[in-house]
């Protein structure tokens, strides 16, 4: 049943993910567009904390956890989100439904291979500035696409307690930002495209460590460092105006960006199948990431920083009377500097997310939903702020792969 949930999952997110516009805000102009979560609902709901080596659901922020799954793992999810963007003197709204990942783990003795496909970031806004005054330029600026990752990583269980491992990830993705204005009392409007074509490769690797502190009590961690890379982009600007078939095409021009590289170190303390609480900090450094199209004087990068406290509850999970008893429960609380500064100001992320996993009864397979709320940017410096809410639901199916049969 599970291979052919994969099989249709596949065939539809495959469209999915090229077509979906992943943000709605304004800041996703600049970089290579609003940097995506990577990993599942499960550790989304808990602010990004994953530090436990679970056996029936994936970790694809660290490749060491896939030596820890005990069945073959499907798990796929999407996001419906609002957003309100206001300044200091005017406010709108905007909605978007994305794609958040598909990711399979396979489970293999000592061994876990992992492989999936997650969006690493998204661009999409539309900003419109009206001035009906005599030979007043107005102007629309709209951009959308983004970069996707491929990745597949390999784990390995060292001891019971100790993990390692790996992932290679391959990153492309096309960005198209367009730029019109017109001159009120000119008939016709200058419109300019620009059009980046990026890919590139870059490696993850991670190691998990647990152990018991008391009977029931257990310690664990998790550290995973991705090296920085090069992301190559190739971009082409076409020049046109309304109502004139000649448009200019000037040449593709070649820009190295650079992803830094980024450290994620997380610990928790808890009861197995019963409880955590955990904390995750993230250090990533400054990368370059201005394009030829979005260069700007008044905007810098920055390293980036995020801390993270997260947790689960379940009242009882083997229990028979109550369904609700085998739910589990999630919270976090999360702050992110998110590396990026307009107008010298620093563009922050303050949420909050709270979530839950329904069991599918007779299966270890469940049923996930979420809800993430918070702010991002400022008003102060002629900037905006959007206060977003996202609400989110995903699957996780497991089965038993490459078992051999004792009976025909």
């Amino acid at each position: 049943m599970i291979k052919k949930i994969i099989i249709s999952a596949c065939l539809l997110i495959s469209f999915v993910s090229f077509a979906q516009q992943g943000t709605s805000s304004p800041y996703s102009f600049y970089g290579i567009g609003d940097t995506r979560f990577k990993g599942t609902l499960e550790n989304r709901t808990m602010a990004g904390v994953a530090v436990e080596q679970d056996s029936i659901h994936l970790n694809i922020e660290n490749p060491a956890s896939y030596a820890s799954l005990g069945q073959t793992t499907f798990s796929v999810g999407g996001t419906f989100g609002t957003n309100t963007i206001k300044s200091s003197t005017e406010s709108s709204k905007a909605q978007r439904s994305t794609f958040d990942y598909l990711a399979l783990g396979i489970p293999m003795g000592k061994f876990g291979a992992g492989f999936g496909l997650v969006p690493l970031s998204s661009v999409g806004y539309k900003i419109t500035d009206i001035n009906t005054g005599e030979n007043e330029i107005s102007s629309q600026l709209e951009g959308k696409g983004g970069v996707n990752k491929v990745f597949f990583g390999l784990g390995y269980k060292i001891t019971p307690k100790w993990n390692i491992g790996a992932d290679l990830q391959y990153n492309f993705g096309k960005i198209t930002t367009t730029t019109i204005e017109a001159v009120s009392g000119v008939q016709n409007a200058t419109r300019e495209t620009n059009t980046s074509e990026l890919s590139g490769v870059n490696f993850n690797i991670g190691t998990m460590y647990q152990t018991k502190i008391t009977k029931k009590l257990n310690i664990y961690t998790s550290l995973n460092y991705t090296f920085g890379s090069t992301l190559n982009s190739v971009s082409t600007r076409v020049t046109e105006v309304d109502g004139d078939p000649d448009a200019v095409t000037e040449d593709p021009v070649d820009t190295e960006l650079k992803l830094p590289n980024k450290l994620t170190f997380g610990a928790g303390i808890g009861q197995a199948r019963k409880w955590l609480v955990g904390t995750t900090l993230a250090f990533q450094g400054t990368g370059q990431l201005a394009n030829d199209y979005n260069s700007s004087p008044n905007v810098r990068y920055e390293k980036y920083t995020k801390y993270a406290v997260g947790g689960y509850y379940i009242p009882n999970y083997s229990s028979f009377a109550s369904y609700f008893s085998r739910i589990t429960y999630r919270a976090g609380l999360k702050y992110e500097k998110l590396g990026l500064i307009v107008n010298n100001e620093s563009i922050n992320d303050v949420g909050m997310s709270l979530g839950a996993g329904f069991p599918i009864t007779g299966t270890f397979s469940n049923v996930n939903v979420g809800i993430e709320f918070g702010k991002r940017g400022t008003t102060s410096a002629g900037l905006v702020q959007e206060n977003y809410m996202n609400f989110s639901v995903s699957f996780s199916f497991n089965d038993r792969w490459f078992v051999k049969s004792k009976f025909n």
